[in-house]
């Protein structure tokens, strides 16, 4: 069954760390104060992208404090929040999400981070290697599933305890906001296997993504569950091959070959295995950008994490999305330099030729403590029937 025209859920990027023109240059940079990241939110809402990534990390504002400040100022926009196991207790993420959930009236996604730069864990106080930041993931998502289930919580694990941990104000979605990762290791692909709602990967060449999804897939099914996939890209969108093409050697014109070695030495030292997957593509040379049709590695020259973009015409990067699309990706968070101008050429360029999903969310749902210490949840008949239903479909 050919999947390619199915509905895509576009998303966009809320950049916390800084936007501008040019990449690896402090010129044309922009000041990213909280009226600018307002104006892309509210750009991103009334586009009709579904939800905003927003970053999380010390180079970046805090994620959770966005999100809170934004929600009042958009109508169905959904955030995709960190939640960074070890750096906060899962009781007490588990509440900020809640509350956030229901302040929100259910447009709370949460993104499952565990973390690739040992320097910035250490900052934050986790000083675990690789695999084990997976297993410590693994008991906090355990116990964060039984907290959103409504129970009350006693958890004795290896990096993991709690007692008697409860929510008293429950989230409105029910079983609690969607839970995302991204991660290509085999220890990121068990937790996705056992907790994660949507599985989210870099954008690499077709045959790498499906490969991934066919392991994440075939995982999960021996755990009885169905995972979703998502996809993250930049994209240079515009009328023609040519004018796309043009735009993307100038977001890369201001870098020297200086830069490019430090970044990437930088890097090197990460112990994330989708960060050298990303660095692979491209092995920090400017001839080996095109990686694939439309698929160009350029911004990972400077940038860690998420390095490649759509690049093209709109009617080719469109085709392209649907080539993802075909292989069972259906959340595309997208981001694109700088943001706000970038929103408004993607939505206008690529979601005329792309079947788009609309969604809708629920408004805020009023909640108190009942008696005695017991949940007393007064929802009214509309909110009882969207809470189950304002998840990604």
């Amino acid at each position: 069954m050919d999947h390619a025209d199915d509905p895509i859920h576009p998303f966009w990027f809320i950049p916390a760390h800084g936007d501008g023109r040019w990449l690896g240059s402090d010129e044309g940079a922009r000041s990213t104060d909280f009226g600018y990241l307002t104006q892309i939110g509210q750009a991103a809402d009334r586009l009709g992208f579904e939800g905003v990534l927003i970053p999380t990390g010390r180079t970046c504002e805090d994620s959770w404090i966005l999100a809170s400040a934004l929600t009042p100022l958009t109508r169905q926009l959904k955030f995709l929040v960190a939640v960074r196991p070890g750096v906060t207790s899962p009781l007490f993420a588990a509440r900020q999400a809640a509350t956030l959930d229901r302040v929100s009236g259910g447009r709370l996604l949460i993104n499952v981070v565990a973390g690739g730069n040992a320097a910035e864990l250490a900052a934050d106080g986790v000083f675990l290697e690789h695999d084990a930041r997976y297993a410590l993931s693994d008991e906090y998502l355990t116990v964060w599933r039984r907290l959103m289930a409504g129970e009350k919580v006693d958890f004795h694990g290896e990096h993991v305890r709690l007692s008697k941990g409860e929510l008293l104000f429950p989230p409105v979605q029910a079983g609690g906001p969607p839970l995302f990762l991204g991660g290509s290791s085999d220890a990121a692909t068990d937790v996705t296997a056992k907790h994660i709602d949507h599985y989210l990967t870099w954008g690499e060449p077709p045959p790498a993504v499906a490969e991934k999804i066919a392991a994440v897939r075939a995982a999960a099914e021996r755990t009885g569950r169905r995972v979703r996939f998502g996809i993250r890209f930049h994209v240079i969108v515009r009328e023609t091959e040519a004018a796309a093409w043009a735009e993307a050697e100038r977001l890369i014109s201001r870098l020297d070959d200086q830069v490019i070695a430090r970044v990437q030495e930088s890097l090197s030292r990460s112990d994330s295995v989708g960060q050298a997957r990303m660095s692979a593509l491209h092995g920090g040379k400017r001839d080996k950008l095109v990686v694939y049709p439309n698929v160009w590695a350029g911004v990972g020259l400077v940038r860690g994490g998420a390095g490649t973009a759509l690049v093209g015409s709109a009617d080719a990067v469109a085709e392209r999305m649907r080539e993802y699309r075909a292989l069972g990706v259906e959340t595309f968070v997208l981001s694109g330099y700088p943001h706000l101008e970038e929103a408004y050429r993607t939505a206008e360029l690529l979601f005329p030729r792309l079947n788009i999903a609309r969604s809708s969310a629920p408004g805020p749902v009023a909640v108190t403590p009942g008696r005695a210490g017991e949940t007393g949840a007064h929802f009214s008949a509309e909110g009882r029937h969207a809470a189950g239903a304002t998840g990604p479909s």
